[in-house]
């Protein structure tokens, strides 16, 4: 069956990186596009970041544009989510999910890493 797991969340301070990464099973891999989003307490889920099948384009929301960067390693079924100069404002739970294509409608959903940046 299709698994998204997430790691590398936690508590960091304002300023500082973290890196996230999402390993994937039960589907080809190179075969979908790969995306990260966020929801805030009290807030909407929203796209952080989208990364084509091969790589080769990705895409991010204004507020991390500079910030993070999103990556995958096809050789092992994993996207990351570089994320540095972080900000209290990017606390959140932290999502990958699959798409058919860039910009796609997610079908399959990890269970999410929690990041807190305190200030």
């Amino acid at each position: 069956q299709v698994q998204l797991v997430e790691s590398g969340g936690g508590l960091v301070q304002a300023g500082g990186s973290l890196r996230l990464s999402c390993t994937a099973s039960g589907f080809t891999f190179t075969s979908y596009a790969m995306s990260w989003y966020r929801r805030a307490p009290g807030k909407e889920r929203e796209l952080v970041a989208t990364i084509r099948s091969t790589g080769g384009t990705t895409s991010y929301a204004g507020a991390v544009k500079g910030r993070f960067t999103i990556s995958r390693d096809n050789a092992k079924n994993t996207v990351y989510l570089q994320m540095n100069s972080l900000k209290p404002e990017d606390t959140a739970m932290y999502y990958c999910g699959r798409a058919a294509r860039l910009y796609g409608l997610v079908d399959y959903w990890g269970q999410g890493t929690q990041v807190t940046v305190s200030s």
